[in-house]
């Protein structure tokens, strides 16, 4: 194991190539799920249940959907694209088809505490179809690595969308460990500490193959802010803070070999509608969060319940080497953002941390489980739009405040759209006078 590392180790240094960030604009990137189309959503489902299916086909189906989705976002204007998880039936539950020690199982998925204290709202969204439904993993034995041949495809076919679009680059999501641990039940390990370790050990290879190929890797960790009104809503914040630093150092053991600047992590309070009455606030998980190695945090900002912590950023500096990916766009409704409410969401971040510091980014994912999103499919990419546009005018005040005065001006005469007064046309000079004369003069 020590050697395989340490190879490892040296192949990630030669392979290593520093995240673009751009010097003259706000970039753009969303949490990574999108929209499945419905062929994909139906052998998706066939496999979780172990039907039987068509190997090739689902290879097909997910290279053109991986396709298409990567020319959607390129299209919309992003940036940082990724395959939309069209391959994955959840954020999470995915892992069982690539490690050992899972079995599926029909544990009813735990409902966030808010929405238990209110029942009748809770059990309306459930009979209107607003919840997932997936076969739910449970770990039952020892867990390992044992088919990482589904991470290869998924790297081969968003390599090669990402290939054939121009000013892109691609990032892959992958589950933390302590997202597997919070919300996959454990019945093998004797406590939460061995179970993430154990995780840990077994995402390392799949961490380190993403950041291999040169893709970035993205961490999904809801159960940074979820994990308080779900796993542990029957402790006090102080526990669940404990508990998010574990888990946290659990992530950093598994990203031992990875460079900083080619993760990004994403934590959330749950993508859906609902009151929030429980999440607990940003303020007091931020410390676990500056102690993670990935060096980009993506963080909800524009929904009604978080929109107002970004006042945080008043007090608390962010760490060095680290970017801001707030959260500027609410992927837990069908209204599409106007996009100079956009560029006022990214400007108060950019004024606090620095422009060169920010990337606009969602709250969470567009496709959390196939076949389910709060976000109509056609809705998504006009959001997606209005994330492009909103950035865009906030470039142009940002880097407009820096600019030399002449280049201000020129600026702000592209902006307006009106043409340029036509330049007076130069006096002959006037022949300069002799020296005897000027000296007749004195």
């Amino acid at each position: 194991m020590a050697n395989r590392l340490c190879y490892d180790k040296r192949f990630i240094a030669k392979e290593e190539k520093p995240l673009s960030l751009s010097r003259n604009r706000i970039l753009t990137t969303h949490v990574g799920s999108l929209p499945r189309p419905q062929d994909v959503v139906d052998l998706l489902f066939a496999q979780d249940k172990g039907e039987p299916y068509d190997s090739a086909r689902f290879d097909e189906t997910m290279q053109r959907a991986v396709r298409d989705a990567v020319k959607k976002q390129a299209d919309a204007g992003i940036d940082f694209v990724s395959d939309g998880e069209m391959s994955k039936i959840s954020y999470a539950t995915y892992i069982r088809h690539r490690l050992t020690g899972f079995e599926p199982g029909n544990v009813p998925r735990a409902t966030p505490q808010d929405l238990d204290d209110f029942p009748e709202y809770r059990d309306k969204i459930a009979s209107m179809g607003a919840t997932p439904k997936y076969l739910r993993p449970i770990c039952k034995g020892p867990i390992g690595v044992k088919n990482l041949a589904p991470l290869h495809a998924d790297i081969e076919h968003l390599k090669n969308a990402v290939s054939e679009t121009p000013g892109v680059e691609g990032f892959m999501t992958a589950a933390s460990p302590g997202t597997i641990a919070v919300f996959q039940p454990n019945e093998f390990y004797p406590s939460h500490e061995a179970y993430l370790e154990a995780l840990a050990g077994a995402m390392r290879e799949e961490y380190e193959t993403i950041v291999n190929s040169g893709l970035i890797l993205s961490v999904d960790c809801p159960d940074l802010g979820m994990g308080r009104h779900i796993r542990f809503r029957d402790v006090d914040d102080d526990e669940f803070v404990r508990n998010a630093h574990l888990q946290v150092e659990a992530l950093n053991h598994a990203l031992a070999n990875v460079p900083a600047d080619r993760v990004r992590m994403h934590i959330c309070w749950g993508n859906y509608e609902g009151p929030h009455t429980r999440d607990i606030p940003l303020a007091k998980v931020l410390g676990a969060l500056f102690k993670a190695k990935p060096s980009q945090l993506l963080i909800e900002g524009a929904n009604p319940r978080h929109e107002h912590e970004w006042e945080l950023w008043k007090s608390h500096k962010l760490p060095a080497g680290k970017t801001l990916v707030p959260g500027v766009l609410d992927t837990s409704c069908n209204f599409v953002e106007h996009p100079q409410l956009v560029a006022q969401r990214i400007l108060r971040y950019a004024e606090l941390v620095g422009r060169d510091r920010v990337i606009a980014g969602t709250d969470c994912g567009f496709g959390t489980f196939a076949g389910f999103g709060a976000v109509y499919p056609t809705l998504c990419w006009m959001k997606l739009r209005s994330l492009r546009e909103g950035a865009d005018i906030a470039s142009k005040e940002l880097w407009a405040k820096t600019a030399p005065a002449g280049k201000k001006a020129a600026s702000a005469k592209r902006a307006s759209g009106k043409p340029s007064p036509k330049k007076a046309s130069p006096k002959p000079a006037k022949k300069k006078a002799s020296v005897k004369k000027t000296a007749r003069k004195r």
